[in-house]
């Protein structure tokens, strides 16, 4: 992709930051996960150590909350001492999980004060949403997992890819909503990833339109970009200079300014919405909030099923 040349605006002050620090996950969802995760890939090139000195960096920066993604966070084998981490530092954390095993240990640290969860729900078949994961038994864990989040007060949101015509969407949001999830959002599937066209070229119009707009992604080898999805925006790398020097150098000016904002009557998100992100899902579509905005081509903050 080409970036724009018009003078770059002055970006957001940072207040939302997506930590990807891993690429391993226990389900594969080869249709549409925009990282590519699955059972084989690795934990990438930055260590604990590293994903410390960020989280430090960013609680400096004045990053108000953190997310952690994958693939599948929980798979990441510092997960629990870097979510420990985040929250005795004080930022707010949020943990997005395909919640398809959870540990006693794990229960534990989603219970703690400044902590929230997010995950993904394809449908309220078992049969379809277990081929969207490329794992059977997928539904049945991961709806009884969200079933006792609820139980135990974790506050919870969940999102829904739509893919294709005729999956179960609606049925499932309704599901959820049963449930007694109050933050359930439907949006469309991305072209990035797994989802992107033999012959595509990444295209910022695929985005949401508040990427880079007060919020960032690190992936697993140190790279940042505008968000998950945005990845194939790099502005710099963590494993080479300090988070101040990267969003305040003109390179990440340059690639803020070439993501077209867009109109989106009525919406008004904030450091948690816009998706597709933490949260834009398995942690292959992270929803931040219900108030989601659709691509910065589409005229509203309604999910496009084209």
């Amino acid at each position: 992709m080409t970036i724009a040349p018009e003078a770059p605006a002055t970006p957001a002050p940072l207040r939302f930051l997506e930590l990807e620090i891993t690429g391993r996950c226990q389900l594969t969802c080869a249709s549409h996960c925009y990282a590519q995760a699955g059972p084989t890939k690795g934990h990438g090139t930055m260590t604990a150590a590293d994903w410390r000195r960020v989280i430090d960096e960013a609680a400096a920066l004045g990053v108000e909350t953190v997310q952690f993604i994958g693939g599948e966070a929980t798979m990441h084998p510092d997960f629990d001492g870097l979510a420990d981490h985040a929250l005795n530092t004080g930022l707010r954390v949020q943990v997005f999980s395909n919640l398809y095993r959870v540990s006693a240990r794990h229960w534990a640290l989603f219970e703690r004060p400044g902590l929230s969860l997010a995950t993904s729900y394809y449908s309220d078949d078992a049969d379809e949403h277990d081929e969207i994961t490329g794992r059977t038994g997928s539904h049945a864990k991961t709806r009884a997992n969200i079933a006792e989040a609820i139980e135990r007060g974790i506050r919870l949101k969940v999102g829904i890819i739509h893919m294709r015509a005729g999956q179960r969407s609606e049925e499932a949001r309704a599901e959820m909503q049963a449930l007694g999830v109050d933050r359930v959002h439907i949006d469309r599937v991305r072209e990035v990833g797994n989802a992107a066209r033999t012959a595509a070229i990444p295209s910022t119009s695929e985005l949401c339109g508040r990427c880079a707009d007060g919020k960032a992604a690190i992936l697993p080898d140190g790279t940042v970009t505008p968000c998950v999805l945005g990845r194939f925006l790099p502005t710099g790398n963590v494993s080479t200079s300090p988070l101040a020097a990267i969003f305040g150098g003109q390179q990440w000016a340059q690639v803020a300014a070439s993501i077209p904002r867009g109109t989106r009557a009525g919406c008004t998100p904030d450091e948690d919405s816009c998706m597709p992100s933490p949260g834009v899902v398995t942690a292959c579509n992270p929803d931040q909030d219900g108030s989601d905005c659709s691509p910065a081509e589409t005229p509203a903050c309604e999910p496009s099923y084209d």
